[in-house]
């Protein structure tokens, strides 16, 4: 935990260096308040909608959002939980993720009325990214196949399995997945299929494992954080963003 702080003071050092401040957003979809997080290092930045873990929108997410702005890119941080809701036991984690996996119209909603609210903050949506950790990754997957039209799609040790009668025909932009080969939560049975199924149906996707990582292997001062296999995929990361956005 101590590291965590450390970094954290690092970033929120660094970001404030580079002129950009953060800040949270309240916003409305369907009539219910959510809070997210917005900041941007310069008007027009390539942007990237980060969607958070099955704990809410956090500290942690805070963290990669000023990171990715000290490189140059605004980041819109999505609360799919609903304004307050930061579940911190495992069985609420569950609630709040199953409803959601349950209701795959309302997380669509959830998405594109987040990506409304940075349009209206001034982002540039035409110029985006989307990625997710854990459960953000499986959001950002069912975001893919429903069409939704932005240049790109990571999961970092994301939820990879296609729910029955869905499929990725109307995925677009390119794919990048990002995973643990020692993840038991999800393991790579479900990788493989997905690899599958994104050759099936054409799209360009890039997927790599790390051979030792174990579920939520980014996750500073956690147990199976894993320091190499996060370095390496934040490098790829950051090496796709400029990849794939315009400067």
């Amino acid at each position: 935990m101590r590291k965590f702080i450390i970094i954290f003071l690092l970033v929120s050092f660094s970001t404030a260096a580079y002129g950009a401040t953060g800040a949270p957003v309240t916003y409305q979809v369907d009539g219910q308040a959510y809070e997210g997080y917005y900041i941007s290092p310069f008007e027009q930045a390539p942007l990237v909608l980060l969607i958070h873990d099955w704990d809410g929108l956090t500290d942690y997410e805070v963290i990669r959002a000023n990171m990715l702005a000290d490189l140059g890119y605004a980041v819109f941080a999505l609360d799919l939980f609903g304004a307050g809701v930061r579940p911190t036991e495992v069985v609420d984690k569950r609630q709040h993720t199953g409803e959601l996996y349950k209701n795959r119209q309302k997380m669509r909603a959830l998405m594109n009325g987040a990506l409304e609210t940075a349009r209206k903050k001034g982002a540039n949506v035409e110029n985006a990214v989307a990625v997710g950790y854990c459960f953000g990754g499986a959001a950002v997957l069912e975001w893919a196949r429903s069409g939704a039209d932005l240049k790109g799609f990571v999961t970092f040790h994301g939820g990879l399995k296609t729910p029955e009668g869905q499929d990725y025909s109307k995925a677009r932009g390119k794919f990048l997945i990002l995973h643990g080969t020692a993840d038991t939560a999800i393991p790579m049975e479900q990788f493989a299929d997905l690899a599958v199924q994104l050759e099936s149906a054409g799209v360009n996707h890039e997927m790599t494992t790390y051979g030792g990582a174990q579920h939520a292997f980014t996750v500073f001062g956690q147990e199976r954080y894993h320091e190499t296999a996060d370095k390496k995929s934040w490098r790829r990361f950051v090496d796709f963003l400029s990849d794939t956005l315009k400067p």
